[in-house]
């Protein structure tokens, strides 16, 4: 659509009324985890890792979902159970929890972090047919980590912006951004 302005005014505007636009660029591969009986998503290009529960090593005066930070091979990264960081009940870590490590964007380039699941569940592929926008839940509801809902195999999928999860002021505000070196045991 085209919005041409009355004389006088600025030049034509072209608006871009395709609703499918976003869902367009959301389209790919996610991967599946659950979290308190419900199924997320992220999406793949942002894993490094999945791994089992590794000692975490806790830090003191951090919000109760940052679990601490791990040592991955020589790096020290930060850990975050999304099961409290939504509000949801701890649950016990079992078998099939497991720690995503996903890339995220920080001010000073991408930056490690672990978040903890209750379980992955598989690799999907979402078309862009298959997302919608999520809903508004009031003027007073920000939820900017959700990308869309995706219906796939007859079920809602809740798509996360992992970038937005967690993002680095909070981290910064723990100093637990970047991923320095580990200490050398001698």
């Amino acid at each position: 659509m085209i919005v041409r302005p009355a004389a006088g005014c600025a030049p034509p505007v072209r608006i871009n009324t395709d609703v499918s636009a976003g869902a367009d660029a959301r389209a790919g591969k996610y991967l599946a985890f659950h979290l308190n009986g419900e199924e997320f998503a992220i999406q793949v290009q942002k894993v490094r890792e999945i791994m089992g529960v590794l000692d975490i090593t806790p830090v003191p005066g951090t919000p109760i979902y940052v679990k601490g930070v791990l040592n991955l091979r020589g790096k020290v990264i930060p850990v975050v159970d999304l099961r409290l960081k939504f509000g949801m009940p701890p649950a016990d870590y079992d078998q099939r929890t497991c720690i995503v490590v996903v890339q995220i964007a920080g001010s000073q380039g991408p930056m490690l972090m672990g978040v903890v699941v209750d379980s992955v569940a598989e690799v999907l592929q979402a078309a862009a047919a298959d997302i919608e926008d999520a809903p508004s839940f009031g003027q007073d509801v920000q939820i900017p980590y959700l990308l869309g809902l995706a219906k796939i195999k007859g079920e809602v999928k809740i798509l996360l912006d992992i970038d937005q999860v967690m993002m680095e002021r909070e981290l910064t505000r723990m100093n637990l951004t970047g991923c320095q070196e580990a200490p050398r045991q001698i």
